[in-house]
C-alpha cells in the first residue's frame, strides 16, 4: 500500500483521506490543532454551541456522493434539517424572505419589486442550464493548459460571461438592485465586488434555490466530525497536536513531512490541505518554488476577511435562522472591504439564531447568536489590537438597535471574538482571507493552483486554495479530483462522478427522508 500523508484535518483533508482510504491505500492526517474540522469546526462556550465557520451546507448532493463513495450514506452520520426560507435578507425600508417556494418568491417579488412579473421564473430556468454546463467544469481536474481544451470545458466558455459582471448578469432579470443584490451577495465571500465578479456566479444563487440550504442538528460541524469517523473506519489515521513544520523534499520531489515535534514521516504521496498561501510560505524550503515565491503569493488577490462574534446570551430573540442586514450603501461597502480596504462605519451584517431549529446549541430559553461581519483581509494594515474593541461595541449597538433590544449586553453570558488577525495569527489563514484566493478568472481553472501541485512532484492540494474553488462543498469536490489524480497515476479505477441532480427528482428524494444518525464517536 502507498503511504498518503495528509496535511490539515479541514474538510478537504478529510474527505480525501476517506476517499484514499476506503481504496486502500495508507492514509495517515496531520494536524496541528486538538481538533478535526479546521474552520468546519465547533466552538464551546460553557453550554453554548457554535460554528466556527460555516453555518450551512448547500450542493447536499456532493456530500451525499463523498459518503456514497465510501460505502456509506450520510443520513446515517447526520441529522440534516432543510431550511425553509433558507434565510431573510433585511434591506433599509424592506425585507424579504429566500424560500424555494417559487409561488411564495414570486408572490414576495410582486409585493415588493413591483415590475419585475416573470423575472423570477427566467432566472430559475435560465440559470438551470448555465449550471448544467458548467458543473462538468468543477468536477474535472485542471492540472494543465490543454485541459482548457476538453471540450465540456469548451462549451462552458460561453457561461463564464467573461465580459460581464454578475450585477450585469442579474439585471438581465431584474430590474431593480435592491433585488439584483438578493441574488448576488454570496460573490462577497468569493473576494470579490458582485459589480466585478464574473456572470457566471449567478449559478450560486439559483444553486440554493433549486436544491436547498441544509442545517446539521448540533452545527456543521457534526460533518466533519462523521468525516473523521468515516477515515477511521476505513482504516486510516488521524494525529491530532501533530503540527507539520516543513515538507521533506529531494529536489523537486516531496517525500515526506518533518513535524514540529522533531519527528521525520516518509510518505509517497503528500497531500496539503493547509491554507495554501499559508502553507507555501511557511512549509516549503526557500527557493524551491518559482511560481509561488512569497513575494508572488503578496501580489495575488484574496477574498474578503470576516469580523466574528459568538455570543452566549440569556434570552430567546424573534429572529429566523439566518438573516442578511444589508449596509445601506451597499456598494460603498463591498468596494470598502474589497479595495480600499477600510473599516465601514456602514458594514452589512450576518447573524445566525440556530436555536429557532436546533434545540441543541444553547441551553433552554437561552440562544446562540453568530455575528459575521466582513471586513477587509490583512492587506489592509488596520490594526485589530486597537480598532477591535470600538468596533465589537459598534457592531454590538447596530444588532441591538436592530433587535429592538436596549439592554442586550446583560444577556450575554459567553462571548467570543474572531478579528483578521486572528484567523491569521491563530488559525494560519494568509492574511486573514477567510475565503481564501479571490475567483477572479486569472485565479481560476488552470490558473488556480493546481490539484496535481505544479511546481513540486508528489505532492497534491486539496481545499479553497485550488481548484475548483472555495466554500465547503467545492472543497469537497476539489477532493474527489485529487484522489482521482492519485488513483490515475497508479492505474486504478476512478471514483465516478454522478451528473447533476434533476431538481424535482432530487427534492422529492429528499422530502422522504427519515433522518436517524448514528452516534458519533471521534477518537483520534
Amino acid at each position: 500500500m502507498k503511504k498518503i500523508a495528509v496535511v490539515g484535518a479541514g474538510p478537504g483533508g478529510l474527505a480525501v483521506a476517506m476517499l484514499l482510504a476506503h481504496k486502500g491505500y495508507e492514509v495517515t492526517v496531520y494536524e496541528k490543532q486538538a481538533y478535526v474540522g479546521g474552520r468546519t469546526s465547533e466552538i464551546k462556550l460553557g453550554d453554548y454551541k457554535f460554528d466556527m465557520g460555516p453555518t450551512f451546507l448547500n450542493m447536499l448532493y456532493i456530500a451525499e456522493e463523498i459518503f456514497e463513495l465510501t460505502g456509506r450514506d450520510i443520513h446515517d452520520y447526520v441529522d440534516l434539517i432543510d431550511l425553509n426560507p433558507m434565510y431573510q435578507l433585511i434591506y433599509h425600508n424592506k425585507k424579504i424572505n429566500m424560500t424555494r417556494d417559487a409561488d411564495e418568491m414570486i408572490r414576495q417579488i410582486d409585493e415588493l419589486f413591483p415590475g419585475n412579473k416573470g423575472s423570477y421564473e427566467r432566472y430559475m430556468e435560465q440559470t438551470q442550464k448555465k449550471l448544467e454546463v458548467l458543473a462538468p467544469v468543477l468536477q474535472a481536474p485542471m492540472n494543465k493548459l490543454t485541459d482548457l481544451f476538453n471540450p465540456k470545458v469548451m462549451k462552458a466558455f460561453k457561461e463564464l460571461e467573461v465580459g460581464n459582471s454578475l450585477v450585469d448578469t442579474l439585471s438581465k432579470f431584474y430590474n431593480e438592485e435592491e433585488l439584483q443584490l438578493a441574488f448576488t451577495f454570496q460573490a462577497k465571500y468569493l473576494g470579490m465586488s458582485p459589480w466585478e465578479s464574473p456572470g457566471a456566479f449567478s449559478i450560486l444563487s439559483y444553486i440554493e434555490h433549486a436544491y436547498g440550504v441544509y442545517h446539521i442538528k448540533g452545527g456543521i460541524n457534526k460533518l466533519t466530525e462523521a468525516m473523521a469517523k468515516v477515515v477511521l473506519e476505513s482504516g486510516g489515521k488521524i494525529l491530532l497536536n501533530n503540527g507539520v513544520k516543513k515538507l521533506r523534499t529531494t529536489g523537486k520531489k516531496v517525500t515526506g513531512l518533518l513535524l514540529e515535534d522533531g519527528q521525520e514521516i516518509e510518505a509517497d504521496e503528500v497531500i496539503i490541505n493547509g491554507d495554501f498561501a499559508h502553507a507555501m510560505t511557511n512549509l516549503v524550503e526557500p527557493g524551491l518554488l518559482k511560481k509561488y515565491t512569497p513575494e508572488k503569493l503578496e501580489k495575488k488577490q484574496y477574498s474578503c476577511s470576516t469580523f466574528m462574534l459568538y455570543l452566549g446570551v440569556n434570552k430567546r430573540f424573534d429572529l429566523p435562522h439566518h438573516t442578511i442586514w444589508f449596509a445601506k450603501d451597499y456598494r460603498k461597502n463591498v468596494e470598502e472591504i474589497t479595495k480600499t480596504k477600510l473599516m465601514s462605519d456602514d458594514p452589512s451584517i450576518y447573524i445566525q439564531n440556530a436555536v429557532v431549529t436546533d434545540e441543541t446549541v444553547a441551553p433552554k430559553g437561552k440562544s446562540t447568536l453568530y455575528i459575521l461581519v466582513p471586513v477587509p483581509n490583512n492587506m489592509s494594515g488596520i490594526d485589530w489590537s486597537e480598532k477591535a474593541g470600538p468596533f465589537r461595541d459598534m457592531i454590538l449597538n447596530m444588532v441591538a438597535d436592530k433587535l429592538g433590544v436596549k439592554d442586550m449586553w446583560e444577556y450575554i453570558e459567553e462571548e467570543r471574538m474572531i478579528t483578521p488577525a486572528d484567523w491569521e495569527r491563530d488559525i494560519h489563514v494568509y492574511k486573514g482571507a477567510t475565503f481564501n484566493l479571490g475567483h477572479q478568472l486569472s485565479q481560476m481553472l488552470v490558473f488556480r493552483p493546481r490539484n496535481k501541485f505544479e511546481e513540486l512532484d508528489h505532492c497534491w492540494l486539496v481545499g479553497g486554495g485550488t481548484h475548483p474553488g472555495s466554500g465547503l462543498p467545492i472543497i469537497l469536490e476539489s477532493s474527489r479530483i485529487t484522489a482521482n489524480g492519485i488513483l490515475q497515476q497508479d492505474k486504478q479505477t476512478l471514483l465516478p462522478v454522478k451528473p447533476l441532480p434533476k431538481v424535482e427528482l432530487y427534492r422529492k428524494k429528499q422530502s422522504q427522508l427519515k433522518h436517524q444518525p448514528a452516534a458519533i464517536q471521534t477518537n483520534v
